[in-house]
């Protein structure tokens, strides 16, 4: 009975990970309150780089759980929904008083809907192959980041006064209604799960330049990606209606030859 009643280590890992960045969002609100908004950045980005993780590890020890997607899904809206909206109300949101609040507080909702959403389509009817390339909405990690471009571009001596706070609020909302919008983008979940034996060096070299980069000119890695994302949304809808138009094709040729 004892030896029944033990959990093993790899079921705990994945959601160790996972506490981690919950404590990376929590300590992002801190840094947030007391206006260290570098510090508070450089929370959010470890705890999404976290959140990629965890998944994983669980996949990889076969350690997943409801316990852990649940924990996962509140962390996420602490990390992507919570975190971000403070620390951009204190930044410059703050200049506006009601207004910025209320402007913070639809942001954190949109993440709490759009997380919402992604668990209530996980035990729906399983959508076709050909979808798991793609989000609906922008996915919460990504949004969090995205949401902080002005004040990533405020960090690299782009000029955004306290008078722009209006347009922060504007593009706030913006992000935060992309986050439940219907608008596909691509998810990358398969980029990665194989790689050929030959770009095994490059990929690593890859990645360790990339880290160095992140580490060395994080506001500048932050804007640049921010802005390639923002840039990507048209592609990912011609290339979502491309792919269902394929497969709609695909079906209807099927159902002819039958």
């Amino acid at each position: 009975m004892r030896r029944a009643r033990q959990v093993p280590l790899r079921v705990m890992l994945p959601n160790l990970v996972t506490l981690l960045a919950l404590c990376a969002g929590l300590t992002a609100i801190r840094m947030g309150v007391e206006g260290r908004f570098e510090l508070a950045v450089g929370a959010i980005v470890f705890a999404a780089i976290l959140d990629g993780i965890d998944g994983r590890v669980a996949r990889l020890l076969k350690s997943q759980s409801d316990f852990g997607s649940q924990l996962d899904s509140l962390a996420d809206f602490v990390n992507f929904g919570v975190a971000p909206a403070i620390v951009l109300y204190f930044w410059r949101l703050d200049q506006l008083g009601s207004l910025g609040w209320i402007v913070a507080l639809v942001f954190a909702i949109c993440g709490a809907l759009r997380l919402a959403r992604f668990n209530a389509a996980l035990s729906g009817e399983p959508p076709p192959a050909w979808q798991g390339d793609f989000f609906v909405g922008i996915p919460a990690p990504a949004g969090a980041l995205t949401v902080l471009l002005p004040l990533s571009l405020y960090q690299v001596g782009v000029p955004v006064p306290p008078q722009a706070a209006i347009l922060v609020a504007v593009y706030t909302l913006a992000i935060g209604l992309l986050m439940v919008s219907r608008l596909p983008t691509l998810s990358g979940k398969r980029i990665g799960s194989a790689i050929p034996r030959e770009a095994v060096f490059p990929v690593l070299l890859f990645s360790v330049f990339a880290v160095a980069l992140l580490v060395s000119y994080t506001f500048w890695v932050l804007s640049i990606g921010a802005l390639l994302y923002l840039a990507h949304l048209p592609f990912a809808v011609r290339r979502h209606e491309a792919r269902r138009e394929a497969h709609a094709d695909a079906e209807r040729a099927e159902n002819s030859a039958s």
